[in-house]
Parts: C-alpha cells; sequence; structure tokens
C-alpha cells in the first residue's frame, strides 16, 4: 500500500558541585536568565537554573538534576507531571532527535506557511514556541533557520543542547497549568506528538488561539496511540490479550496505561475537528501521512524503496520507544514478564520485516483570524 498524504484545505468562518554525566552545559543568550516578561505561577522560576560562572552559559548541577528528575524503573522521568510518563534521559533525548530526523524526511520540517510567517518583516520581532519540546531538535532547526526571531522551547525538563542558537531559552513548565503568561507574544506555536502528557487537549488549542498574534500559525501533530493493518484499521485488542501482531499489541497497553494517566489518546482524532470549529482560525488544512512500522512494502519502485527507508527508521524508533515506554507499563500495574515478553516479540517481528503495521500520523496547521 503506498505512502498517502491528504491535503483537506477547510475555510471556516546553583549550587553544589555538578557530577560526571549530569553535568551539561548550553551556550544561551544572556536573556534566557532573564525572567520571562510574562511569567507566571505556571513557569518555574530562575531557581532551576543554577548560578555559573558566567551568565550565558546553563549548567546542569547535581541539585538541579534531582529537583527536575526521578527515576523509576531505571530511567530518569520528569520530576514534575504525573500525566507524562515517558523518559527524558538522555536515551530517549537520542530517540527524540532521530525520530525528528525522520519526521522531516517523511512530512516536511513545518507548514508551507511558516517561512512567510516568520519572514523579517522590520515590523516586530517575530517569535516562535515548541510546546513540549522534547530534545528541542526542531526549535534550535527552526531557530537556526530564522536567527531574527525569539524562539521558546518549552518542556517539563530543561533542554540540555551543548549548541543552543543565541536566540533560543528554555523554560521548564507544565503546559497543563495554562498558558495565560504567553497571550499575544507568539506568531507561530508548534506541538508535536505531546498528547500523552496532556489532560485537555481541547483546552489546549483554545489557549494556543490566545497565545497567538494576528495571523499567526498554530502546527500541531500527534497519532491516535494505535497501530493499523493494511485495512487501515485499528488493532485493539482485549485486555489480557498475548498475540500477534506484536507491535500493535505492545501499542494496545500503551494507550491505556496513557488513558489511565489521564493523558489525551484520542486527541489526533480531534485535531481537525477542534481547529476548524474554533472561531480564532481559517485556512485550515489537515493532513494525514501513513507511515510503516518496518520496511515491509514489497516492490523497488522509488517511492516504494523511500517508504522502506522510513520504515526502517520507524522501526528502531518503534524498538526505542518500547524501552521508554517501559516505566509507562510497569507503572500500570502489568508484570515485567509480560512486559519483556511483549516487547522482545515485538523487536522481533520488527526485525523480521514481515507484518504489515501502519502508524498514521494526522497534522492540523491554521491562521489566526486578522
Amino acid at each position: 500500500m503506498p505512502f498517502h498524504s491528504h491535503n483537506y484545505p477547510i475555510h471556516t468562518s546553583d549550587d553544589g558541585d555538578s557530577d560526571d554525566e549530569s553535568d551539561r552545559y548550553t551556550d544561551m543568550s544572556l536573556d534566557s536568565f532573564s525572567p520571562s516578561v510574562a511569567s507566571s505561577k505556571t513557569s518555574f522560576d530562575l531557581s532551576m537554573r543554577s548560578a555559573s560562572p558566567t551568565p550565558s552559559v546553563f549548567s546542569m548541577t547535581s541539585s538541579l538534576r534531582a529537583q527536575a528528575y526521578r527515576q523509576e524503573y531505571g530511567r530518569d522521568l520528569n520530576n514534575y507531571s504525573d500525566v507524562y510518563r515517558l523518559p527524558a534521559d538522555g536515551e530517549e533525548l537520542d530517540r527524540l532527535d532521530k525520530q525528528h530526523e525522520m519526521f522531516c524526511k517523511a512530512m516536511g520540517k513545518y507548514p508551507p506557511p511558516l517561512p512567510e510567517i516568520m519572514a523579517d518583516d522590520g515590523f516586530e520581532v517575530k517569535a516562535i514556541l515548541d510546546l513540549g519540546c522534547g530534545s528541542g531538535s526542531w526549535i534550535m532547526d527552526v531557530a537556526r533557520e530564522f536567527p531574527n526571531c525569539s524562539a521558546v522551547a518549552v518542556d517539563l525538563v530543561p533542554m540540555q543542547s551543548i549548541s543552543m542558537p543565541a536566540n533560543c531559552r528554555s523554560e521548564v513548565d507544565d503546559i497543563n497549568l495554562g498558558l495565560e503568561h504567553f497571550y499575544g507574544d507568539f506568531n507561530v506555536v508548534h506541538c508535536q506528538l505531546i498528547s500523552s502528557g496532556i489532560r485537555e487537549y481541547h483546552d489546549l488549542i483554545n489557549h494556543i488561539s490566545h497565545v497567538l498574534r494576528p495571523g499567526g500559525l498554530i502546527d500541531v501533530t500527534e497519532f491516535p496511540f494505535y497501530f493499523t493493518g493494511l485495512d487501515k484499521k485499528p488493532i485493539m485488542p482485549p485486555v489480557g490479550t498475548f498475540q500477534p501482531p506484536w507491535t500493535a499489541l505492545w501499542m494496545s497497553y500503551a494507550n491505556r496505561a496513557v488513558r489511565a494517566r489521564g493523558g489525551d489518546a484520542d486527541a489526533s482524532l480531534h485535531l481537525l475537528e477542534w481547529v476548524s470549529n474554533h472561531p480564532a482560525f481559517e485556512d485550515v488544512v489537515y493532513r494525514e501521512f501513513w507511515l510503516p512500522c518496518s520496511p515491509w512494502l514489497p516492490g523497488s519502485d522509488p517511492q516504494t524503496t523511500f517508504m522502506n527507508e522510513i520504515g526502517e527508521t520507524m522501526r528502531d524508533d518503534l524498538k526505542a520507544f518500547m524501552k521508554s515506554g517501559r516505566p509507562l507499563l510497569l507503572g500500570h500495574g502489568l508484570s515485567a514478564e509480560f512486559v519483556d515478553a511483549m516487547e522482545r516479540n515485538a523487536c522481533e517481528e520488527l526485525d523480521d520485516a514481515l507484518t504489515p503495521v501502519y502508524v498514521c500520523i494526522q497534522n492540523v496547521y491554521a491562521r489566526k483570524r486578522q
């Protein structure tokens, strides 16, 4: 089955010494250490950032790490949200970096209107916000591409890149607490694969409508926390099932665990509706990308070859994602034996690349009315 991308235009009316591994340094501008003009009770204050020899260096000291992280089942998780239960350690950040490269290849880095919106017009400093930035690959790419803009990355843990652009800053915050402190500040708001940590995604869309300046761009990308077969129907076996397809089975348990934590596992299925029906947005465009979970597609034509290359990267991403999801599943009450056996079978299935399993990535972008 070929790769599909559908475009549907819709016009709608410190302190302390640092330890070896925990010592990470990020080049940042002086402004990065000034409190956000619009900071509020939802943002963690400068005590999150340790004292440093020069104010342009961000130091991940042991005390900051103890404040920002907690360890569960051998992985470092954020210490602020009980909803989002995937790790925030080096292993996970490496996975997200590689995932970013794959998504750029399969879907493009950003929607077509973004360069025009972010172009320097001599009138205002353009500003872009990345909510749930993860490793920060996306926001740093955009900050470098538009060096005159102001780029803000928000996540539950501080970004730890050694090459953060001078026009980019990292803020530690829980999006679930609201975005009122950002209202009217940004030309672009970007969210990608954050639904597992969001309690009310519909409310988030509304917050984004207020964060954007007139004419600004909302760009949201999610997936429905299930995989499909060739028929593109969800594979969601009953609880207690232990049979192939193993990759889809693993994701079905992850889906239930996300829901139990309070995450919005169905958000991707409603993005189009929520953005289209919101009075602040117009020129709504929906895109979906059906990506193979391994290089299982038969054929050697250029399109199939391209999609199998995506499938190879997706396979590696999913194998790493299953390792990252282990704390989520164990915290949901599944036994280590069950989780380990399911993951082992799924990895073998992905490596065999014989089982036709898809993931549907759904993207919606729109402009805020002038």
